[in-house]
């Protein structure tokens, strides 16, 4: 399942399916096929960009977010909260609570991460979040967690003690290469977990 998620800069990820599934698409190529299913997170610019989302999608592709990201990309979009799933072919699509404590990403504003259970695997994919309560719940084979996605969401020293919980047997940095972290947090990561999971570090941007 591993090789089959592709870090497509900063919070982008695409799973190859069936079905093709984006996650948080920006800054991307026009793709040659239309994806399946496209995941928002939140309504902030670097994950809600309507050009790539746009760019993407074709008369069956389903696009799931929260409700800011509805307010943006508009009525076609199916609307999740917390805990909230929706079958999407041979995916499961749950949402997950991602907040911060501070002002920055506050419980009100509904972020969401995803839970993307396909083929017998559950990949976790935190969006802008810390470490918050309803995370102690989540039990995933595949972890994609920010290493800089701004005031207020994990540190590495939060991540790491998550990660040591949970027990995920990949984790993928997130949240790097084109604005906040750089290559070295990734790294970081890496480092900090040593054999505890097995870090992904993609080769595109360094």
């Amino acid at each position: 399942m591993i090789d089959r998620i592709q870090w497509l800069g900063h919070g982008s990820y695409r799973i190859q399916g069936p079905p093709l599934i984006y996650i948080n698409p920006w800054r991307i190529a026009r793709a040659a096929f239309h994806a399946d299913v496209i995941l928002i997170s939140n309504d902030q610019y670097d994950h809600c960009s309507p050009a790539d989302v746009f760019k993407l999608c074709g008369p069956q592709t389903v696009i799931i977010g929260n409700p800011g990201a509805a307010a943006v990309l508009g009525d076609n979009v199916i609307v999740l909260r917390p805990w909230q799933s929706y079958l999407a072919g041979d995916a499961r699509i749950t949402a997950v609570p991602a907040y911060t404590f501070t002002n920055h990403h506050p419980v009100s504003k509904g972020g969401i991460g995803f839970i993307v259970s396909i083929d017998y695997y559950d990949l976790y994919y935190a969006g802008v979040t810390d470490i918050v309560p309803e995370l102690n719940s989540i039990q995933a084979d595949i972890a994609v967690l920010p290493v800089a996605a701004g005031p207020g969401t994990m540190t590495l020293d939060r991540t790491v003690d998550w990660v040591r919980r949970t027990r995920p047997g990949w984790v993928l940095p997130s949240h790097w290469g084109t604005v906040g972290g750089t290559y070295l947090d990734a790294q970081a990561l890496d480092r900090a977990l040593g054999n505890e999971a097995k870090v992904v570090l993609p080769e595109k941007i360094r």
